[in-house]
């Protein structure tokens, strides 16, 4: 799948965000080792503190289907004009399962950067520091 494939589908799930506090629809495509991609986007609740980021979504969507390798994201929001990257929770809970996967972060006109969740993510607490 190409980066841009990839992209579409995470267009394409942020159109199924439910966002009625924030107006940011989120979608994220997660494509594990296999191939498969698993689609997540926002879910808000008027209790802020249980509401799920696409990213957190997507991963999931994943392990309820037993994948937890994880090759690479891409996130999207038509709400953000800046390299919509994650946040510092979906961060670790992508390093939980993938420390070394790319992160390929949409502007809303499409252009997008990619960085290892690594470098996002530096010195991450991870399962070989227990």
């Amino acid at each position: 799948m190409t980066d841009r494939e990839l992209i579409n589908e995470a267009i394409e799930a942020s159109r199924h965000a439910y966002a009625p506090y924030s107006k940011h629809r989120v979608g994220a495509a997660l494509e594990c080792d296999d191939g498969t991609v698993v689609l997540g986007c926002t879910v808000e609740n008027a209790d802020l503190g249980v509401s799920m980021c696409a990213e957190q979504s997507a991963v999931c969507g994943a392990v309820a289907r037993g994948r937890t390798d994880f090759r690479r994201i891409a996130i999207y929001s038509k709400e953000s004009s800046d390299y919509l990257t994650p946040c510092g929770t979906c961060r670790q809970i992508l390093s939980e399962f993938s420390p070394e996967m790319e992160v390929l972060c949409v502007r809303s006109d499409g252009r997008y950067v990619s960085y290892k969740l690594r470098h996002l993510l530096p010195a991450a607490p991870g399962r070989d520091r227990y």
